[in-house]
């Protein structure tokens, strides 16, 4: 009924062919459920072995087209014609089967990719903001250690001015005693003229140390800052 060739008469080209068939219809199912799995991902091995058996089946059906044409009696030609196209139909289904499964793992791998890449971004914006808060914190710390700086810069000025007022009390009461004295001993007016000129050089010493120390604490309280 059908000659030799290729290694195998028709009958036995087409068993083989309708093996394979088989084989890649239960390969694309397997897909198709891992797909509805929980990865929702498929096996590259398990697709190359389909896309394999597809296009040897179509080489198959290359060498079936051949061989019923060699067949003498016209009604077993067509037989064969239509087993032989039905196998390429179902091949090529299969064929549309695998590719459709494939764009769809592409799609998800392309998703996954650009979910991965939103959260990535997403985590890096969470640690740009944390940067932020710790820099912020960093500065108001700063600001805290300054304000302690200054305040203790500003009790140490007022201490000073304190013990001036001391001192200048004590120079008053010493200048009136003094005055006292020489008054008893009744020393000339020009003396005491002398003795009142060195009381305002002092007094005005005193005064220029005051705002000495004032400046002093203020330029340092503007450089703490």
């Amino acid at each position: 009924m059908a000659g030799m060739e290729g290694g195998g008469t028709l009958s036995e080209v087409y068993q083989s062919a309708r093996k394979l068939l088989l084989r890649a219809r239960d390969g694309i199912e397997r897909l198709e459920r891992f797909e509805s799995s929980v990865s929702g991902t498929d096996s590259p091995e398990l697709s190359f072995a389909v896309k394999k058996d597809i296009s040897q089946i179509h080489s198959l059906c290359a060498d079936m087209d051949r061989l019923w044409r060699s067949i003498p009696a016209k009604s077993q030609r067509d037989l064969w014609k239509r087993k032989v196209e039905q196998v390429a139909e179902e091949a090529d289904s299969l064929k549309d089967s695998l590719d459709k499964c494939s764009m769809r793992n592409q799609r998800r791998m392309l998703e996954a990719k650009e979910r991965a890449e939103l959260l990535g971004r997403a985590n890096g914006e969470s640690a740009h903001v944390l940067r932020i808060f710790d820099e912020e914190a960093q500065a108001m710390q700063s600001v805290r250690n300054s304000s302690r700086m200054l305040q203790e810069s500003f009790e140490t000025g007022t201490a000073i001015l304190s013990k001036y007022a001391e001192q200048r009390d004590r120079l008053k009461r010493a200048q009136r005693k003094a005055l006292d004295v020489l008054n008893t001993v009744g020393l000339s007016n020009s003396v005491l003229r002398l003795i009142e000129r060195r009381n305002r050089v002092d007094t005005w010493i005193k005064y220029v140390g005051m705002v000495l120390t004032v400046v002093i604490v203020y330029f340092f309280w503007k450089w703490t800052r």
